[in-house]
C-alpha cells in the first residue's frame, strides 16, 4: 500500500509512524512534511496542492490522508481533487469541511441539529462585538476562520477582550473575517475523536490538551502544551450521553445536510454542571492530543483508513489500550507571541523509553537538530496508571533542552 500524508508538524508525525507500524508496511510519502518525517516518508517534488494531486495519481498512490486542515479547504479542497483523480481520501471535502474552517457555520449546524453548545452572536466590526459583550465577562471571541489553534480568546475582562478584538478588526492578524461573542462555559474540557464514515463511526481514546502557556492553566493561550490521553479519562456512562446528544446528532445531521464526511473528526467539550457541550469542531486530529492518543492504537490504522476511505467502517482492524498516555511539549522561546528558530537541540539521545515527535525542528548541515517553530518536541510516554505515564513523560522531557525552552510541568497533574 501507498499511503501519502499531508502537512508536517507533530500531529503529521505521530500519524506517519502509527501507519508506518501497520502490520503491512506500507510505502509512505509526505507532503511538505519535514526533516524528522523524511526519515519514516519520502518527500514529494510538488509546488501546491493541485500538483500534489497530480502526482499521487500518476504515482498509483492508493490513500491520502488528511494531516492539516488548511488543505482541506484550500483552493479547490483536497478531498474534493481526490476524489476526481480516483483517489481514496481520509478526510472531509471542502463543504463539509466548513465546520472547522468557519466557527459561524459549526454554530449554526450545531443550533439547527439540537447539539447542545454555548450561546453565540456572529459580529462584523470591534464595535459590534462590544455590544454583544454587554459587559459580561468572562467572555470568548472566536475569529470566524482557521487561524492555527490561535484564533479563540478567553477574555476575563474589558481590557482582554479590546486587545483581541484589535488583533482581528485592526491590525488583522488572521486576516478578513468575523468574530463570534461567546457565553463562557466552565468545567473540565475533554477531546473526543472519532472516525466517521457516512452514517457510520467508531469513537477513538479520548484526551484532555492543555492550551495555556505555563502551569496552573496561567498565561496565554497556545495551540496547547500537552496532552493526556485514556479510555478512563471518562466514565462509560459519560461517554454514552456524549455518543447519543452530541457524536450521533453530529453524524445524522452531516447526513441530513449533505455533507459528505469520511476521516476523523475532532469534538471539542466543555463538561458543564449541565452536561457536555460542544466549545469547536476540528476536521482532523487534533495536536497534540494525537500524539498522545496515537501510541493507544493498536492493530492495523493504514488499512483502516484506506477502508474507510471506500465507505467501509472495519472496527475489528484496530482496538485501544486501557493504559494512559501523557504528551509533553517543548516550546521554543517567545511562544506563543512568536517563535525563535535556530536553537541547537540537545539530549534527544538520551531518550530511550519515550516517544519523541517533531513539531517545529530541521536538520542542521552536520546533522544535528535545531528549533524551528513555535511547538518544537513532543515528549510522550505510557503506562498502566496516570501517575506512572505522568512520571515518566516528564522524566524524558527532562533530558531534552535547547536556549529559551518553554515547557508546563504540570501536564497530567493539573485538574486531575
Amino acid at each position: 500500500m501507498r499511503i501519502l500524508v499531508v502537512g508536517k508538524g507533530g500531529r503529521e508525525h505521530a500519524l506517519v509512524r502509527a501507519l508506518a507500524e501497520s502490520p503491512g508496511s506500507p510505502e509512505l510519502f509526505c507532503f511538505p512534511g519535514s526533516d524528522a518525517i523524511f526519515e519514516l516518508a519520502k518527500p514529494v517534488p510538488v509546488d501546491g496542492l493541485e500538483t500534489l494531486v497530480e502526482w499521487m495519481a500518476a504515482n498509483a498512490i492508493d490513500l491520502c490522508v488528511a494531516g492539516e486542515e488548511s488543505y482541506l479547504v484550500k483552493g479547490e479542497g483536497l478531498a474534493n481533487l481526490c476524489e476526481r483523480n480516483g483517489i481514496p481520501c481520509w478526510g472531509p471535502p471542502k463543504e463539509s469541511a466548513q465546520l472547522e474552517a468557519s466557527k459561524e457555520f459549526a454554530k449554526e449546524f450545531l443550533v439547527r441539529n439540537g447539539i447542545p453548545t454555548a450561546r453565540a452572536t456572529a459580529t462584523d466590526t470591534l464595535e459590534e462585538a462590544v455590544a454583544a459583550i454587554a459587559g459580561e465577562y468572562p467572555t470568548v471571541l472566536k475569529f470566524d476562520g482557521l487561524a492555527a489553534g490561535k484564533g479563540v480568546a478567553v477574555c476575563p475582562d474589558e481590557a482582554s477582550a479590546l486587545d483581541f478584538l484589535d488583533e482581528v478588526f485592526t491590525q488583522r492578524r488572521f486576516g478578513a473575517g468575523r468574530v463570534l461573542v461567546e457565553q463562557c462555559l466552565t468545567g473540565p474540557e475533554v477531546s473526543i475523536f472519532a472516525a466517521i464514515i457516512d452514517d457510520r463511526y467508531l469513537i477513538f481514546t479520548p484526551a484532555r490538551d492543555y492550551k495555556r502557556a505555563q502551569d496552573g492553566d496561567l498565561g496565554p493561550n497556545t495551540g496547547g502544551m500537552g496532552a493526556v490521553a485514556s479510555r478512563q479519562l471518562v466514565s462509560p456512562e459519560l461517554l454514552a450521553r456524549i455518543e447519543k446528544e452530541i457524536v450521533r446528532p453530529t453524524v445524522d445531521g452531516l447526513r441530513k445536510e449533505g455533507l459528505p464526511y469520511r476521516g476523523f473528526l475532532y469534538f471539542g467539550l466543555m463538561l458543564t454542571p449541565a452536561g457536555p457541550q460542544v466549545i469547536e469542531y476540528n476536521c482532523r486530529f487534533g495536536d497534540p492530543e494525537c500524539q498522545a492518543v496515537m501510541p493507544l492504537v493498536q492493530g492495523d490504522l493504514a488499512a483502516f483508513c484506506l477502508a474507510g476511505a471506500k465507505g467501509e467502517l472495519q472496527e475489528n482492524l484496530v482496538s485501544f489500550s486501557d493504559g494512559w498516555s501523557v504528551c509533553v511539549i517543548l516550546a521554543s522561546a517567545g511562544y506563543p507571541e512568536s517563535s525563535r528558530s535556530g536553537d541547537g537541540i540537545s539530549g534527544l539521545e538520551k531518550v530511550t523509553d519515550a516517544r519523541v515527535y517533531h513539531s517545529g525542528t530541521k536538520r542542521t548541515a552536520d546533522g544535528a537538530w535545531e528549533t524551528n517553530g513555535g511547538r518544537v518536541l513532543a515528549i510522550v510516554s505510557g503506562g498502566d496508571t496516570r501517575e506512572a505515564a505522568v512520571a515518566d513523560a516528564h522524566a524524558a522531557a527532562d533530558l531534552v533542552d535547547f536556549p529559551g525552552r518553554q515547557r508546563r510541568r504540570d501536564i497530567g497533574i493539573f485538574n486531575f
